[in-house]
């Protein structure tokens, strides 16, 4: 299917701008919520079909992410065992994730993800806000990768929440686990792009998809910038907060 570029006016282009840059500044600080604040917008305030909404995300993601990839590891937020730890597994989640939505509607299981990451969310906050969190190297993680790439993919989002949430909880450094989740999250969604448009095509590039995707470069070096330089304890509580609202309003929406 080939790509088009429709026309569009910056008035028109300036709230997805908006939309990117928000969502990506979110994403870069906490390793979390690009995908579910811009599927969100496009679903509810554009009218989007949701696996259009997806698709979109995710070409969109190639870009923010290798932005966002580079911009931590220049500021030294990278673990690389765990980098290496997470790519097969995921990679191998993301290419399944993908063919089991361009076959089958994943609407039926996601309000349950949604709500499992709500919950996980009010757990982190509570973690965050009465005991901050001792440094430990994290245990599970090839099964985490495979299981977050697939709902990434398959859900349409959920590689940061699902990932990054976990690996807090096991005890892991946040600052690590911000930077090493976004860096791999690109190998993820180039993946999951490539396999989407094999089995479904490559959806036309609208100047919404093009202003998420400016706001989403522009805002990528201040998220890395503030993984590093916020407090664990505080990250704590922000991812808390972000991942239980944004979970929150998912799970309404899908079941009303």
């Amino acid at each position: 299917m080939p790509l088009h570029f429709e026309a569009f006016e910056l008035s028109a282009l300036l709230p997805f701008i908006a939309i990117g840059f928000a969502a990506q500044l979110v994403d870069g600080a906490l390793g979390m919520a690009f995908g579910v604040i811009s599927s969100t917008m496009m679903v509810g305030v554009m009218g989007l079909p949701p696996a259009v909404a997806s698709q979109r995300v995710h070409m969109v993601e190639c870009f923010t992410t290798a932005t966002s990839g580079i911009s931590h590891l220049l500021h030294g937020n990278i673990d690389k065992r765990l980098f290496f730890r997470l790519l097969i597994p995921g990679v191998i989640g993301g290419l399944l994730g993908a063919y089991v939505l361009s076959s089958l509607d994943a609407a039926v299981v996601k309000p349950f993800v949604l709500a499992y990451l709500c919950a996980i969310g009010l757990y982190i906050l509570w973690r965050g806000l009465f005991y901050p969190p001792k440094i430990k190297e994290a245990k599970l993680i090839a099964p985490l990768g495979l299981f977050g790439g697939f709902l990434d993919a398959a859900g349409g989002g959920g590689w940061g929440p699902v990932v990054t949430s976990n690996l807090l909880i096991q005890g892991a450094d946040p600052r690590k686990v911000v930077g090493t989740v976004n860096s791999v999250e690109f190998f993820l969604t180039v993946t999951i792009s490539a396999t989407f448009i094999y089995h479904l095509g490559i959806a036309d590039l609208a100047g919404a998809t093009l202003g998420l995707l400016i706001g989403g470069i522009l805002a990528a070096p201040l998220g890395a910038w503030a993984a590093k330089h916020l407090p664990a304890k505080q990250m704590l509580i922000l991812v808390g907060i972000v991942l239980t609202v944004t979970s929150a309003y998912g799970v309404s929406r899908a079941i009303n």
